[in-house]
């Protein structure tokens, strides 16, 4: 069991996102002259800005209890080299956890999600997990979960994150929570999010990734609440030290940019509330094209992604000789003309063959028609991505042929 996971063959660059809203990019213009550093872990008006964003989820936040980062990455991976012990992550989950967890010197183990959803753990799976850790003289120390799931696109029910928190509150695991997609719900008024520090404070760290909705993918920036002192305290002390040592650091520019994004004015909530919309449009058209070529999957409910199951196709796969889920990436991503990352790339079995199908690519390839999709009252009426969803349902479609 206490083995690392193997390295994986390089993957192309990430999605490239939705385009920039004129405010921010006029807002970030103005301050290209300032020249004054940033502190690293952020400024007062940036860490200020931040327990305002969490004050309106009902999260009591205070500024020394901030940390900003250029990008999620850098805080995840300061987080796990400040402390010891191992770490826990979901099966699946995003691409960048377990990497990091290993540069940290930490050792991961996947922990199987349940039926209903995927970003937490099965919590008896969590706890027998965390058991036999134990018995091999293990010390389990992090539980990375993501109540709005990346990977999968589904959001945890209330009613299972209490279990998984009370068993990790019972094994005084440190959770991260990283809720970069909690305000991209499909349907926000049907969807209920409740993240784990709302149950247990006193041991959670909320991770939010502004780069994936508040602010362009081009502007990496990121920032982490940390549990109320003592704990917290130390946590983060030791964090920054982390971050210190790497000089990680925001850009002046962006720093502003992200300190403005988090009062969350207007034009940037309209702008995030659209791309909700059209996220939930697309991937629940990806969803029907796929589940008519017979594969399975959980609904989407946040963010842009979709989890596909194919292994109904099995056979069907197998006479084109695709018998696992790396072949299954080269197949579609050569047919669709852009990445489809495989399960094996979100600590899955190789054996299942599965993907994560996004709803980036399917928007087109300029800004003009990106802003198009994202400003349309019907995207799926776009021709560009009418066009991209007849190419994905045909390519299902000749995939399901025996």
């Amino acid at each position: 069991m206490r083995q690392g996971s193997p390295a994986l063959p390089a993957f192309p660059a990430p999605e490239r996102g939705l385009p920039v809203l004129p405010e921010l990019a006029d807002r970030l213009a103005g301050t290209a002259a300032r020249t004054e550093p940033e502190p690293v872990g952020g400024g007062p008006r940036l860490c200020e800005a931040a327990c305002g964003y969490w004050t309106r989820r009902g999260l009591s936040a205070r500024p020394a209890e901030v940390l900003a980062a250029p990008g999620p990455q850098a805080l995840l991976l300061a987080l796990l080299a400040s402390a010891g012990g191992e770490v826990l992550l979901t099966r699946p989950c995003a691409t960048w956890y377990a990497p990091l967890a290993r540069l940290a010197g930490r050792l991961a183990y996947h922990v199987p999600v349940p039926a209903e959803c995927g970003g937490v753990p099965d919590p008896f799976a969590l706890l027998e997990t965390v058991r036999r850790i134990r018995a091999e003289g293990g010390r389990p120390r992090f539980l990375v979960l993501s109540v709005a799931d990346d990977t999968t696109g589904t959001v945890a029910p209330p009613e299972i994150l209490h279990e998984v928190c009370e068993a990790a509150a019972a094994e005084e695991l440190t959770v991260v929570s990283d809720e970069t997609w909690r305000d991209t719900r499909h349907d926000p008024h049907a969807t209920v999010f409740v993240g784990p520090a709302e149950m247990y404070r006193d041991r959670v760290v909320v991770l939010t990734e502004l780069s994936a909705t508040l602010l362009p993918a081009a502007w990496p920036a990121a920032v982490a609440l940390f549990p109320p002192p003592p704990a917290g305290r130390t946590l983060r002390t030791r964090a920054l030290a982390v971050l210190t040592a790497l000089r990680a650091e925001l850009p002046p520019p962006v720093a502003v940019a992200a300190g403005y994004a988090l009062t969350e004015p207007a034009a940037v909530t309209a702008r995030t509330a659209a791309a909700a919309r059209l996220y939930g449009a697309v991937t629940g058209a990806v969803h029907r094209h796929t589940a008519a070529a017979g594969v399975l999957g959980r609904p989407p409910q946040a963010g842009p992604h979709f989890y596909a199951d194919l292994g109904e196709l099995r056979e069907s796969l197998a006479a084109r000789g695709i018998t696992d889920s790396v072949e299954l990436e080269e197949r579609l991503s050569t047919a669709l003309g852009h990445p489809v990352p495989g399960g094996h790339r979100f600590g899955d079995d190789p054996d299942a063959l599965r993907v994560r199908l996004s709803a980036l690519p399917l928007l087109g390839a300029g800004d003009d028609q990106r802003l198009q999709a994202l400003d349309a009252a019907d995207p799926l009426r776009s021709p560009v991505v009418g066009s991209s969803l007849a190419t994905l349902g045909a390519v299902f479609g000749e995939l399901a042929t025996a």
